[in-house]
């Protein structure tokens, strides 16, 4: 049986989790340090002062013992209650303290009196002892403890509290510069940190200052490059649109014959790829239109197979209505299927399952580079035919409006493409009507 492995919740991940569990740790190890010192130090001058006072006491008593006086109360030859440690030092012919219990006094419970100070020196072969109340003194230590530990307590928390609110205020930055990087990355160029520390040079800026800085200034560099990019492509491709008109006029005019096959071939080839590069461009300013209407999907597809006049299977199954712009649902379908019949091999299945329409090749797969990144831009790894431009117009349409392609390679082979589409839901069934595909009932947004 495989054994399964504790894996820590997410949010144990996070940097104020991290900080929170660094400063506390570092709080009780600087609280308990302290303490103990503070403890060290309080009981060791206490004690201190408890056998100086006891010692001499002890001195008085031997004094009395030595003159034949009768001896202070609290003192005795061997008394009972001494404790055995001290009484064979004292047996021995020296003197010593020890902190223990004192002798029985009536009415103690447990038949033990409280703590003592016991002080003892040799006299005649016993132990001439004396004891005094340490029960103060221990109480005063034991306060202090318990004021150490409160006051740790306190600091501990404190400090949590402000040191997590400051790294709160980072982390806050942090999360907002990577809301910022994820919103560049999904095509919102327009997006910025803009953290008030980058906007003044004299000031100090911390770490969390200078990333946001450099990822606005990045996104700057990168909208502008990106926007020369978009505007040469447009005025490339405009430009083309002139001169190719007129040599796809003057190709007709050719007398019949290879060459004008040949070159008739060439011309639609250089306009079929002028008229990509224009819907490329704009789709990248995306300043298109979307016609939105109410479709059933089972006609759409079959159109598209029919324009497409390739060998494509298409299969059905409960098809679920869409709201959806039909001509560019048209161009994405029409795309894919070229692009499976271009790069891939047979069959070629065209299936409808709810709103999710996917197209299936027997191939070799898509390319690593497009699983990863998806369609690149005159990039094809289909032995030098097409110019990577259909599935980027795809991409682009598919986004358009509001669906979402993937790209996949299935286990038994092949190549997928699947297009999910935003799913129609009637809310009056009475009102509400299933555009077959030739209606122009629908509404119009922004692409």
């Amino acid at each position: 049986m495989k054994r399964r492995r504790f894996r820590a919740p997410a949010w144990t991940a996070t940097l104020t989790w991290k900080s929170a569990v660094f400063l506390t740790v570092m709080c009780c190890t600087l609280a308990a340090l302290l303490g103990v010192l503070v403890h060290t130090a309080v009981t060791r001058q206490t004690v201190s002062h408890a056998r100086e006072k006891a010692l001499d006491r002890l001195e008085a008593v031997t004094d009395a013992y030595e003159a034949g006086e009768p001896l202070p109360r609290g003192s005795g030859i061997d008394p009972p209650g001494l404790p055995a440690s001290l009484r064979a030092l004292a047996a021995g012919g020296e003197r010593g303290t020890v902190v223990a219990d004192g002798p029985h006094r009536p009415g103690d419970p447990d038949g033990r009196g409280g703590p003592a100070m016991w002080a003892a020196g040799p006299a005649d072969g016993r132990a001439l002892a004396t004891w005094t109340d340490y029960g103060h003194s221990a109480n005063t230590i034991a306060g202090l403890d318990r004021a150490i530990i409160g006051s740790s307590l306190l600091a501990i928390a404190a400090t949590l509290v402000v040191g997590l609110f400051a790294v709160g205020r980072v982390t806050r930055r942090l999360h907002q510069t990577a809301r910022v990087a994820r919103r560049i990355s999904a095509g919102d160029l327009d997006a910025r940190v803009g953290d008030p520390r980058t906007k003044r040079p004299a000031r100090g800026q911390d770490e969390v200052a200078i990333v946001s800085g450099a990822l606005d200034t990045m996104a700057s560099s990168l909208q502008r490059k990106l926007q020369t990019e978009q505007r040469f492509t447009a005025d490339v491709a405009h430009e083309l649109r002139t001169p190719l008109t007129g040599l796809s006029a003057a190709a007709e005019l050719l007398p019949p014959g290879r060459p004008a096959e040949l070159v008739r071939d060439r011309v639609r080839a250089m306009r079929a790829l002028t008229e990509d590069l224009l819907e490329i461009s704009r789709l990248d300013a995306r300043t298109e239109e979307v016609d939105l209407a109410v479709h059933d999907l089972a006609p759409v597809v079959e159109r598209v197979v029919r324009a497409s006049g390739t060998e494509t299977e298409v299969r059905v199954t409960d098809p679920a209505p869409v709201e959806t712009d039909r001509r560019r649902l048209e161009r994405v379908l029409g795309n894919l299927v070229a692009n499976a019949h271009r790069h891939g091999a047979g069959p070629v299945v065209l299936e409808v399952a709810g709103a999710v329409v996917s197209v299936r090749d027997h191939g070799a797969g898509f390319p690593a580079y497009l699983l990863e990144c998806g369609p690149q831009r005159f990039r094809t790894d289909g032995a030098g035919k097409g110019h990577g431009l259909g599935l980027t117009i795809a991409v682009g349409q598919a986004a358009a409006i509001g669906a979402r392609l993937e790209f996949l390679n299935p286990p038994d082979g092949g190549a997928q493409a699947r297009l999910t589409l935003p799913e129609y839901v009637r809310l009056d069934d009475g009102d509400d009507a299933v555009n077959t595909g030739d209606g122009d009932a629908g509404t119009t947004r922004p692409g």
